[in-house]
């Protein structure tokens, strides 16, 4: 065996380890979360202020990013579309695409990148600082006070947000398809109904769910890990940001296999 080949063996192999430590890290974390709110150490308060803080705060820039993905889409497919098309289909699209992926996905970017990334900034200083020893000495859980009310509140919080952002992106596109196409509230309404599943909003609202418990969970996990001062809580944000955004990615795309099939 060559050096070159064994030395990709050990990175793989190093590699490997890691992304197994990490997710084992995870398991281990979301399990202590999920004991602690059985068995009621986690504060409704705690939950409410993090529900508050993900919900009401996020909910500018998800309808902003709902908007214009909703005009974004009915631009592009009125564009694609020819007369061998009847253009009430546009309906379907729109909606398909935005209840399906858009609304969910790009909703829980604007988690990562408000919620998630502060998440981890937040206990990432609480680490290095000495905080969470503090709590700990205190006979305080940190899971129970800072991980767990996080977790219930993105996983109770993102389908909401989702549920407006489906809403306001299909409004943004019938009004979008009204003005660039010409196309009438009635016929994009009718291409809506015409291929609509009810069992469409119910996946993207799992979705949404999935999405909601993985951002905090990571970005949680990624903080309480977090070494070394102001630059090590500079590098956890950035990795935690790139995790996240994977982990959507990767999510969103065993989704289909798993629940369309």
């Amino acid at each position: 065996m060559t050096g070159a080949v064994r030395a990709f063996l050990a990175a793989f192999g190093r590699s490997a380890e890691g992304t197994f430590r990490f997710v084992g890290g995870m398991s281990i974390l979301a399990a202590h979360s999920v004991r602690a709110l059985v068995t009621g150490r986690v504060a409704l308060r705690d939950i409410l202020d993090q529900g508050v803080e993900m919900g009401v705060g996020s909910l500018p820039l998800v309808l902003v990013t709902a908007v214009l993905s909703g005009i974004v889409t009915s631009q592009q497919g009125g564009y694609q579309f020819t007369s061998s098309i009847p253009l009430y289909v546009l309906g379907s699209v729109v909606t398909s695409s935005i209840i399906l992926e858009l609304g969910p996905v790009m909703t829980a970017f604007v988690i990562i990148g408000r919620v998630g990334a502060r998440i981890t900034a937040e206990i990432g200083t609480m680490q290095v600082s000495e905080q969470i020893d503090a709590l700990l000495s205190l006979g305080r859980d940190p899971v129970s006070a800072l991980a767990a009310p996080r977790l219930v509140a993105g996983t109770i919080t993102m389908p909401l947000l989702v549920g407006i952002a489906n809403t306001v992106g299909m409004f943004a596109g019938l009004v979008s398809a009204r003005l660039t196409v010409g196309l009438g509230d009635e016929a994009f309404l009718y291409g809506a109904r015409l291929f609509w599943h009810n069992w469409d909003l119910f996946y993207s609202l799992m979705k949404a769910t999935v999405f909601g418990f993985i951002i905090p969970l990571v970005s949680t996990h990624m903080g309480f890990l977090t070494r070394g001062g102001a630059e090590g809580v500079g590098r956890s944000t950035t990795t935690s940001v790139v995790i996240m955004i994977i982990s959507v990615l990767v999510l969103d795309a065993l989704f289909p296999p798993l629940f369309l099939n």
